[in-house]
């Protein structure tokens, strides 16, 4: 693709524009303490890009008994409003390196921005950075059924846009989410804990490489 082909850029939301990692991981680390379930970060890594009740399956895989349905949704809601908690404390101050700058000279370019996250809690997250304005669509886990690998979201965001697949170009820090915007036909661009996944379109180590690499 040429590079002057790119008509939108997608962002995934944590690790990419903020970072709540520490807060899902006390989240899910409260809610194994209250089961007496053995959970670390190492575990944790583990549930990035990836479900909310995804999520809880592999914390629940060291269990010593079996969950209902009904109960896994019961701590997956309660795991949320723990998560939910720590959000307040979420200011504009925690948004990533680069990335306000990354966004103002994108939109100078005319280049339409989205949001694609497997959250729940985006709008939330969005308005605690003081960013739900900044974008001109968000598409993430209240309207999908599958989660990443799975392309949805950013298929989603890119109809969302009117703008077809090969246009846009996804900015991701989860391998998931790299394999999910190859299989949406997007140009994928690694970062951080993605930057060495070599299935990515481009490798970077900064946001301010975003505009050298795609335009």
């Amino acid at each position: 693709m040429n590079k002057q082909e790119i008509k939108a850029v997608i962002f995934d939301l944590d690790g990419v524009i903020v970072s709540t990692d520490e807060f899902h991981y006390m989240g899910w680390k409260k809610i194994a303490d209250e089961e007496g379930i053995y959970f670390d970060k190492t575990i944790n890594n583990r549930l990035r890009g990836v479900s909310r009740m995804e999520s809880l399956d592999i914390v629940l895989e060291r269990a010593a008994r079996f969950y209902s349905e009904n109960e896994k949704l019961e701590l997956a809601a309660k795991k949320n409003s723990y998560y939910v908690g720590f959000l307040s404390a979420l200011s504009p101050s925690d948004i990533l390196e680069g990335i306000s700058d990354v966004l103002d000279a994108l939109r100078k370019k005319g280049v339409k921005l989205a949001i694609g996250s497997s959250s729940r809690n985006s709008k939330i997250i969005l308005e605690k950075i003081g960013l739900l304005n900044a974008f001109d669509a968000i598409a993430d886990g209240t309207e999908i059924k599958r989660s990443k690998p799975d392309p949805e979201v950013f298929l989603l965001a890119s109809k969302k846009l009117s703008i077809e697949p090969s246009e846009c170009a996804v900015i991701e820090d989860a391998l998931a989410g790299i394999d999910s915007a190859n299989g949406a036909g997007m140009v994928s661009v690694a970062i951080s804990d993605a930057k060495s996944y070599e299935k990515a379109t481009y490798r970077i180590e900064t946001a301010q490489e975003i505009l050298s690499v795609l335009f």
